[in-house]
């Protein structure tokens, strides 16, 4: 009975004969229950199994292939870094802008209001700005148009953003010697 094929306790084939070959259990390595000891028939299995060796080169590849998925993250890190950044650059020019405008608008009504602000209305406007867009700011004042132009930081490195201005104009109130000579 050399070279007929013997039914496992599956119901699959199983090994190639008495002498050894696969083993009982369908070949599927050792989770299949019947991996070492021996077979129906009295065989011994256990070196020459070879769903023994098969699930050992299944866990080799295995671990190349984590090699390789690490390779692959590897290489997508740049993309991804690039992107984030890309993202931190578009949010930085658009709080600036935000800024710009806010330090427009505060400066427009300081220099239009009948109570003068500490240190003019540039101050207003230059205070009203947080600490690290104030140091990249200009303030410019005249007749109610106050006009801001802040320089956006680079975070990165080959993309370069034109400085933002803004500009915020307010009534200038009448003054008092003006009504005085309405009929």
């Amino acid at each position: 009975m050399r070279g007929h094929r013997q039914l496992g306790s599956t119901g699959r084939t199983g090994g190639r004969g008495r002498d050894g070959g696969r083993g009982f259990g369908g070949g599927r390595g050792c989770e299949g229950g019947r991996a070492f000891g021996r077979t129906q028939n009295g065989a011994q299995n256990g070196a020459q199994n070879g769903a023994h060796s098969r699930a050992h080169s299944r866990a080799r590849r295995r671990a190349r292939d984590r090699g390789q998925v690490a390779i692959e993250y590897l290489g997508f890190l740049p993309i991804l870094l690039l992107a984030a950044l890309a993202g931190l650059q578009l949010g930085l020019a658009a709080y600036v802008a935000q800024q710009a405008g806010t330090a427009a608008r505060a400066a427009a009504r300081a220099d239009t209001t009948d109570e003068p602000f500490p240190g003019g209305a540039s101050a207003a406007g230059y205070a009203s700005m947080t600490g690290w867009v104030r140091g990249r700011a200009d303030v410019s004042v005249s007749g109610g148009v106050a006009t801001v132009t802040v320089t956006i930081p680079q975070v990165v490195p080959f993309w370069d953003f034109d400085p933002v201005t803004k500009t915020a104009t307010m009534p200038v109130p009448p003054d008092a010697s003006d009504e005085e000579d309405l009929p």
